[in-house]
């Protein structure tokens, strides 16, 4: 059973004790340790958190015996009570944020902003870009503030004046309803693409001396975002987007936006003499990305059966065996 108590605050040894003592009440310290082949001194922590945490109720008896709460009772007290920690957590960061800027010898905008609200994060991500010299560094994921991905006018604009945007994309969310379009214009404006299967964060980074993130990537939270200044958290902010960049598999799309008929031919004939066609590397993209064959048939305007078809040839040329490993192949090959 992958049952485990360390999200809220307990190890993998209270987990396992914590099993046992339910799979087997009154089981003494020395049985547990002998059935789960665990020092005697561990039995004896992990049982003192667990009464603590009220998971199990230790019997006068000698030697002294232990029987189980009801786990469902007990863990959903403890997940209220991690919750209540983790408020606490959060509203004594504000505070540390706000004295912070007010502390004596430091201006505000030396280490940390809390920004709360949809109105005023978006505001100040537009500033951020619109005072953008030279570089725009940018994680696109979910959760998105108007719940789905939006145009992003400064984007553009920025790119006219000849800043330089690299952007790694999670690779589920592009099949969100006109993402991929959006992620088209940009490339085409000058933006440089990437994406991975799973990103697991998002954030903004500008001109390399401040970023703009998420508190937390819980829907629910969000309307909360942290202002980061030029700190050590902001070279670490920097290094973290690097190597998610190293890793990511370039999108590639035509320039022009499409192919006429002229082109569809070209294609064929390089497809004939075995040559990688523009439409090829738009979808080794879209499969690296992680989207769905029926997801990429809308993209690239054609059948689901023709993309099943040239992906299974084209996985087969590059000798992978799953999707992503084509997109890394074909990275590692200059295809992309």
């Amino acid at each position: 059973m992958g049952f485990s108590l360390e999200p809220v605050g307990l190890s993998e040894t209270d987990s396992r004790v914590f099993l046992a003592i339910a799979d087997a009440p009154r089981m003494t310290p020395g049985e547990l340790a002998e059935q789960l082949d665990i020092s005697p001194s561990a039995v004896r922590r992990a049982l003192a958190q667990l009464v603590a945490a009220g998971l199990v109720t230790k019997l006068v008896a000698r030697p002294p015996r232990y029987i189980p709460a009801p786990p469902d009772v007990a863990v959903d007290a403890l997940v209220v009570r991690r919750q209540e920690q983790l408020e606490r957590l959060r509203a004594d960061a504000r505070e540390l944020a706000s004295r912070v800027r007010v502390a004596p010898g430091r201006s505000s905008v030396d280490l940390l902003e809390v920004i709360e609200g949809s109105e005023a994060i978006q505001q100040q991500m537009a500033q951020l870009q619109l005072g953008a010299r030279e570089e725009v560094l940018m994680v696109d994921s979910p959760p998105y503030i108007h719940g789905r991905p939006v145009p992003n006018l400064e984007e553009m604009q920025a790119l006219r004046r000849g800043v330089s945007y690299r952007c790694v994309y999670d690779g589920p969310a592009l099949e969100l309803p006109g993402h991929f379009e959006q992620l088209v214009g940009y490339v085409q404006a000058g933006e440089q693409a990437r994406t991975l299967p799973v990103t697991s964060m998002k954030m903004q980074i500008v001109d390399r001396r401040v970023a703009i993130l998420p508190l937390s990537l819980d829907p629910a939270e969000n309307g909360v975002r942290l202002l980061v200044h030029a700190s050590p958290l902001l070279e670490a902010l920097v290094i973290c987007f690097e190597s998610m960049w190293e890793q990511a598999t370039p999108v590639a799309v035509l320039r022009d936006g499409g192919q006429d008929a002229a082109g569809d031919q070209a294609s064929r004939r390089q497809r004939r003499r075995g040559l990688l066609t523009e439409q090829d590397r738009r979808l080794l993209s879209l499969m690296s990305s992680g989207m769905k064959d029926s997801a990429i048939a809308r993209t690239l305007g054609v059948t689901q059966r023709t993309v099943s078809r040239r992906v299974a040839e084209l996985m087969a040329e590059l000798g992978a065996e799953t999707r992503f490993q084509a997109g890394i192949q074909a990275a590692r090959r200059g295809w992309l």
